[in-house]
């Protein structure tokens, strides 16, 4: 709980590789990195409207590779390159090896979380309200294609005593998903009643670290007179009636009885066939079939036929039955 993970260091390895591609023994390593930040910082002050978003070094062993990524590359280049040669000069004269500078235009600055960051920042600055900044560039970046995108912003937000933080989200940002492609960035906004800091994420898809599958091969058709290995695999293995000579075959002769040959297959389904079990017969045939045996035992007289035959004169009269008190007075 509460242990944050930066999400371009989180995904090194995976599908997003360093921006610093050099490697140095244990003694020169810490001047190379310390010169690195410096150059990094020199940059970005000297490129604060272009729209710089990344900045990557590569190192050999006389020459430094500088590669830009912008938004604006005019700006970078200027008229006639002349702002390249200008910045190249001063990179010479700070490290003392030959530099190289690359530029890379950004074609879509909603999509890269720095741009959308200072540009977050950039209205902090002009006193706009944080909440209407931050639902803009949301705005902005989920036209522009992306899947999901959140700012954060942290510090005395509208000039408040006390410092907070405020948020807000669109779409989804999956943070824990090694292969989703999220980009981070993050800066400052140098405000009258301190320094806002704001962070974004910009989800635009997964990354597809899987190859896609191979197109089944073609299967080519045999020419004239060829046969398949396919087909000469189907034949080997299936096996292939005995071939008979028509003229050794005999008709027999009609003084012999000759028995009908009966196949395997049926010597087998009948081996095999069970016979059949009885039908049943149902209750309605079952009473008809009962009405003679029925009429020889005698029929039981229901209650209310022994009723009728008690009412008819002449027959006998049931005995009184006794109550307590009558066998009590007895």
């Amino acid at each position: 709980m509460g242990h944050k993970v930066h999400p371009n260091g989180f995904r090194l390895g995976v599908y997003r590789n360093w921006e610093a591609k050099w490697f140095a023994p244990d003694k020169e390593y810490k001047p190379l990195l310390l010169e690195d930040v410096r150059l990094r910082r020199m940059l970005l002050a000297r490129l604060k409207n272009a729209g710089v978003a990344r900045i990557e070094t590569e190192r050999s062993s006389s020459a430094l590779t500088i590669t830009l990524h912008t938004a604006k590359p005019g700006i970078v280049i200027g008229k006639g390159g002349t702002s390249v040669d200008q910045l190249r000069d001063e990179l010479e004269k700070t490290t003392g090896k030959r530099v190289r500078v690359t530029i890379q235009e950004i074609k879509k600055p909603e999509l890269s979380a720095q741009l959308v960051a200072e540009n977050v920042a950039a209205q902090l600055e002009k006193r706009i309200a944080f909440r209407r900044a931050i639902k803009q560039s949301l705005m902005k970046t989920m036209r522009a294609g992306a899947q999901g995108v959140k700012i954060r912003v942290k510090g005395r937000l509208g000039g408040s005593e006390m410092a907070r933080i405020e948020w807000n989200r669109e779409g989804r940002v999956p943070l824990h998903t090694l292969k989703a492609d999220i980009d981070f960035g993050q800066t400052e906004a140098k405000t009258t009643f301190g320094r806002i800091g704001v962070s974004a994420w910009v989800y635009t898809g997964n990354f597809p670290t899987e190859a896609p599958p191979k197109p089944a091969a073609a299967v080519e058709e045999p020419a004239d007179g060829e046969v398949s290995i396919a087909a000469a695999i189907t034949e080997a293995s299936v096996p292939q009636p005995a071939a008979r000579d028509e003229a050794r075959v005999v008709a027999p002769s009609p003084a012999v009885a000759v028995a009908p040959t009966v196949p395997d297959e049926a010597k087998a389904a009948a081996a095999t066939e069970v016979p059949a079990k009885p039908k049943r017969t149902s209750r309605a045939k079952t009473a008809t079939t009962g009405t003679a045996d029925a009429a020889e035992k005698p029929k039981r007289a229901t209650r209310a036929k022994a009723a009728t035959t008690e009412t008819q004169p002449g027959a006998a009269k049931r005995e009184p039955v006794r109550t307590r008190t009558a066998k009590k007075k007895e």
